[in-house]
């Protein structure tokens, strides 16, 4: 970090270009990968990037599917140590209890498939506020807080506010109100985030999910009903892609504070 700082007093001297600056930061970054390699073996299985929040805002997380838990059990512990949250998604239910076992400082989700591990000392900034349409899209709603508590940053998670009731929606229209970004996860036909977009102000992310009957088409038809909304500037993410929305929120947060 110290590095990249006296990189940008160059920068902002005059004495370094645009082009020299990139090019020392990228060096930087290289030098910084931490390689976690097999005890059996030479393979490296994961080059860990620590410069990756103050270039991006969050930190590292770790895609656990494809992943064994012993090159899990590996990463983890060399990504905490370098003083950032640890957020391991995708992560099946067998791996999940081993972590949990390894790490009790840390917390497993078994409906989201997250290990999410934070530092002692961190401190959470802005209001996300997640809207779970049903019980049903609690998956990728649950990957999105625990994301965004990862980037640091506060959340509420909503459950059971679809457009089925839009009653329930409309009492808490004023929590949706005074966030500082929505995330909207629906299934079925997609409606949700249309609905909230055309009652608050704030930046809304649209998270469709898998969950519907046959016509549902695996979360195809609320991704396609999300991207074809009449509200104006919602911002839509992939199917059942709870951490994208997150990391899109979080970037709307770190914007703001």
């Amino acid at each position: 970090m110290a590095v990249i700082e006296e990189i940008l007093r160059k920068l902002q001297a005059g004495s370094l270009d645009l082009a020299g600056a990139f090019a020392l930061a990228l060096a930087e970054n290289d030098a910084s990968e931490m390689p976690v390699t097999q005890e059996r073996s030479d393979l490296v299985v994961a080059r860990l990037d620590r410069n990756r929040g103050a270039r991006c805002g969050f930190p590292e997380f770790i895609y656990g599917a494809g992943k064994t838990v012993e090159e899990l059990l590996k990463i983890i512990p060399q990504l905490h140590a370098s003083k950032v949250n640890v957020l391991a998604t995708r992560v099946k239910a067998a791996a999940g209890a081993v972590l949990q076992e390894h790490f009790p400082q840390g917390s497993y989700d078994e409906r989201s498939g997250c290990f999410l591990w934070m530092q002692p000392d961190a401190e959470l900034r802005g209001k996300a506020v997640i809207l779970s349409a049903g019980t049903s899209d609690l998956p990728a709603a649950l990957e999105a807080q625990m994301t965004l508590q990862a980037c640091n940053c506060s959340t509420e998670l909503i459950v059971d506010a679809g457009v089925a009731a839009l009653h329930r929606l409309l009492k808490v229209l004023d929590k949706l109100q005074s966030a500082d970004v929505v995330i909207a996860a629906a299934g079925m036909e997609g409606a949700l985030p249309s609905v909230v977009a055309g009652l608050i102000k704030v930046p809304v992310i649209a998270l469709p999910t898998s969950v519907g009957y046959g016509a549902n088409l695996q979360g195809l038809t609320p991704m396609l009903a999300m991207l074809n909304s009449c509200a104006s500037g919602v911002t839509v993410v992939n199917i059942d892609n709870g951490f994208g929305a997150a990391c899109a929120a979080a970037r709307i947060i770190n914007a703001k504070y």
